[in-house]
């Protein structure tokens, strides 16, 4: 999968969309905090993947904590996060099938970009896209050309997978 660009100098507003979700949906979203990690990392390791849950513990680490959370009736619901595969890198990301459009996956996305603009960078990669149209979409981001398989080139998976380990 691609990796993807986007200018965080140019990113819509997250406000108003989190504004609209939390009154509309009853769904808040917020940074998470130390005392979510281990329920977060087992969640992402259920509804994503193993290799997701590892790089959500890496956001974990971050000050402030790079993981944001949808949540509706105490329970998570979606999460974002960046600066976990590697500086600058927004990602993983998921939101459960149940309540994706519904404008909370965007949501998430821009309150992650906002916060690395605040942290001082200029532009943020997207590493191994899904949902290309999604991300340019919602924040005009372009693929990155040769960027297969990028950062995820020494990917462990894959190894074990190639090599029948």
């Amino acid at each position: 999968m691609a990796d993807m660009l986007v200018n965080l100098c140019n990113i819509p507003d997250w406000r108003d969309i989190v504004e609209k979700i939390e009154r509309e949906e009853n769904i808040r979203i917020f940074r998470a905090i130390g005392s979510d990690k281990f329920k977060i990392i087992r969640w992402v390791e259920k509804i994503s993947t193993e290799s997701a849950a590892s790089e959500c513990d890496i956001a974990f680490s971050r000050m402030p904590i790079s993981c944001f959370i949808a949540e509706k009736d105490g329970e998570p619901i979606g999460y974002a996060c960046y600066d976990a595969t590697a500086p600058d890198f927004f990602g993983p990301t998921r939101v459960l099938d149940e309540y994706q459009g519904k404008g909370i996956g965007k949501a998430l996305l821009l309150r992650a970009l906002a916060d690395m603009r605040e942290k001082g960078y200029v532009y943020a990669i997207i590493g191994g896209v899904g949902p290309i149209d999604f991300y340019k979409k919602s924040v005009n981001a372009v693929l990155i050309e040769n960027s297969t398989p990028g950062i995820y080139k020494d990917f462990l998976v894959r190894i074990k997978r190639e090599n029948k380990v």
